[in-house]
């Protein structure tokens, strides 16, 4: 891709504030848009309200300005793509490459945890009802930029995965796939967590015959216990001081070259020369591009 055409993104649920482990996956996007000279988005990912936290989508903004990543144009709300995202599963309905499940987790789980196809034939109607992709383009494996061959386990990969929920929710797979379309983004960098449903948003791509973008996935932080900072995990927010201390600690992590003067910066200065110096190859690869297909 040329420089001029990388379009890259960061893209938060509003379940709680920024950690740093949130401030990894997002100086890591927002240093590879910019040392690509593209542009570097933001969308609010607010289709979940059950887990969504009232107020924590504005803090996340207030909290990428004070670490001064400024994007790019308007934000995006999930929120207000419902349209699309209807207009999208009508198409997959008309093309008869989804259908309507009424299987419950428990039974899901009974049989394993991964979906059997049970309703594949049976014409449910859409009462209480969640809908499946009937799936046709299964994704096994993809290359990541920084890890390289990446591959998945065969019968996830294969499973028909709900796209719209029992609930009325639009699922994250069908949203996030339909959204990085619209915006054009050409890149995702995102957190090694969320290698697993690369496969089957690649496969959504394929479905609609759209050109994925290309993926690289971070490595996580972890607490003192091993387990990734996350909100569920109450990870603590991002200090409201001095962003410049936990900015170079985020560039350490990623292992870039940071030295002691850099405490002296200016944070609009420290950023420049973070992106001068960003070196992706530096960055330490994740332990799932360590897999091989034929060992799955």
């Amino acid at each position: 891709m040329s420089e001029s055409h990388y379009i890259g993104r960061f893209a938060p649920s509003p379940s709680g504030e920024l950690h740093f482990g949130s401030l990894i996956a997002a100086l890591g996007s927002y240093l590879q848009a910019r040392a690509h000279r593209g542009k570097w988005l933001v969308r609010i990912e607010d289709i979940d309200p059950p887990r969504e936290v009232p107020g924590a989508a504005e803090t996340i903004l207030r909290q990428l300005e004070h670490y001064g990543l400024h994007w790019d144009g308007d934000v995006l709300w999930q929120s207000k793509r419902h349209d699309a995202y209807r207009e999208r599963l009508a198409w997959l309905a008309e093309q008869g490459l989804s259908y309507n499940c009424t299987c419950t987790r428990s039974r899901i789980q009974s049989i394993g945890g991964v979906y059997d196809g049970h309703c594949r034939m049976l014409n449910n109607g859409p009462e209480n009802a969640a809908v499946r992709i009937r799936q046709r383009s299964p994704v096994t494996h993809f290359n990541d930029r920084l890890s390289g061959e990446i591959c998945a386990d065969a019968r996830l990969a294969r499973e028909d995965f709900i796209i719209h929920r029992r609930d009325g929710l639009f699922a994250y797979n069908l949203a996030v796939v339909v959204d990085d379309h619209f915006q054009g983004v050409t890149e995702i960098v995102r957190g090694a967590d969320l290698v697993e449903p690369t496969v089957r948003q690649i496969s959504l791509y394929h479905q609609f015959g759209w050109t994925e973008p290309d993926y690289i996935h971070l490595p996580l932080a972890v607490n003192d216990q091993g387990h990734k900072l996350s909100k569920q995990n109450h990870a603590p927010a991002l200090p409201d001081g001095d962003p410049r201390p936990v900015l170079i600690d985020a560039l350490r992590f990623l292992n870039q070259n940071v030295t002691n003067e850099w405490h002296d910066l200016r944070i609009d200065e420290l950023l420049d020369l973070a992106v001068a110096k960003w070196t992706l190859n530096a960055v330490p690869k994740i332990q799932h591009s360590q897999m091989r297909c034929a060992e799955l």
